[in-house]
């Protein structure tokens, strides 16, 4: 049960804080909303009762924003630019320093964790990104014109093993397979350079499959695909898109259903 029906979003880039934002006006909240310099989109601006850009090493000044506002469960959507993590302009504020100290590594997981532990030391919950977006989940089957050929079938079931695998360490949500091969393997740098990478090897007709983790924490890092990536695969001639059926969130479903099919590119959720 929510403490009131106002909600505190860390939106980062690409459109999964729109659609997020979107939802939850419908549904009747008000959302107060922080975004990242140089990743959130100042429209967000328009869909937000109120907004504020913060500088990646701001946690304190974001703790100060929430609690001015009363905020006492917050959302994560949109990814940071991982570059941020090793730049050396980036400047921790101490709360972030010390936070950072603290990590055993710096994976997803384990930064993320400790932000949702610190939140709630503020009195703030980290909520399930997707409470608001059930309806936005990959729903099972085929959502394509075209469904996967034998081939891909079979792609899509050994890099649905190996995408398991790499989810339960922690190293990505997506690979990039042709004909029983992975050819790239997501680490830091996200899904959309994954496939140009790994479409870029195969050259034509590579099968891309992003999976949950198999310890998925719902508060962060929810699988996630719309336009964008079918375009990116369109760019690199990749043939198949696989993902996790009522695990991934598929932003502009029509558009990207609709370019997926004019492009000949299957998309099937498993």
């Amino acid at each position: 049960m929510l403490s009131s029906k106002t909600i505190g979003l860390i939106a980062g880039n690409n459109q999964f804080p729109f659609l997020f934002a979107r939802a939850a006006r419908d549904q009747g909240f008000k959302i107060i909303a922080a975004g990242v310099v140089g990743d959130t989109s100042p429209l967000l601006h328009f869909f937000v009762d109120k907004f504020r850009y913060f500088k990646v090493g701001e946690l304190q000044k974001l703790f100060e924003y929430f609690k001015k506002h009363s905020i006492k469960e917050v959302i994560m959507a949109g990814q940071v630019n991982p570059d941020n993590l090793f730049n050396p302009n980036v400047v921790f504020d101490k709360q972030l320093q010390a936070l950072a100290d603290a990590l055993r590594d710096r994976k997803t997981d384990t930064i993320f964790s400790a932000v949702a532990d610190r939140l709630a030391q503020e009195g703030m919950t980290l909520l399930d990104s997707t409470f608001l977006l059930k309806k936005y989940l990959a729903p099972k089957g085929t959502l394509t014109k075209r469904g996967p050929t034998k081939d891909e079938l079979e792609d899509i079931e050994f890099g649905t093993a190996i995408a398991k695998l790499m989810g339960g360490i922690d190293v990505g949500q997506t690979v990039v397979v042709k004909e029983k091969a992975i050819v790239a393997i997501e680490a830091m740098e996200g899904t959309d350079r994954t496939i140009e990478r790994g479409g870029n090897i195969a050259h034509l007709g590579a099968v891309v499959v992003k999976q949950s983790k198999p310890q998925q924490d719902h508060r962060f890092d929810i699988p996630v695909v719309g336009l964008r990536t079918i375009q990116t695969m369109v760019h690199v001639k990749a043939a198949c898109l696989a993902i996790e059926a009522g695990k991934t969130l598929i932003i502009d479903r029509e558009l990207t259903v609709d370019l997926a099919n004019k492009s000949s590119i299957c998309i099937v959720c498993v």
